[in-house]
């Protein structure tokens, strides 16, 4: 199996607790821990600004946004309004398993 590779220094990434897959719109990028550190001190804007996925903020995020959307999605709330939101909120879920299919399943713990 391939390694994952760090999108800033291009070392491999050997351990789970050395990674941090981020998000910034639909790209999602492997990291080591000190190298997010280091692309959080380069984002000049908030537009610019990677959003880590994994670890317990990460979970709980995504979590709460499933559960969000599974109810907006699935009973008649705010009617159409609550459709769009559910959609909106089905992203952050998405990119989660995204992230954890692409990048952590393939990082051994």
């Amino acid at each position: 199996m391939k390694p994952i590779i760090c999108h800033y220094c291009g070392k491999p990434i050997e351990k789970r607790d050395q990674l941090v897959t981020a998000s910034n719109w639909l790209r999602v990028r492997p990291y080591h821990y000190v190298c997010f550190e280091e692309v959080e001190k380069e984002s000049s804007t908030i537009y610019n600004s990677w959003t880590p996925l994994n670890g317990p903020a990460g979970n709980i995020t995504a979590a709460i946004m499933a559960v969000l959307a599974g109810w907006l999605l699935l009973t008649d709330t705010w009617g159409l309004a609550g459709s769009l939101i559910g959609f909106l909120a089905l992203y952050r879920v998405l990119i989660r398993l995204a992230a954890l299919i692409g990048f952590e399943r393939k990082v051994p713990a």
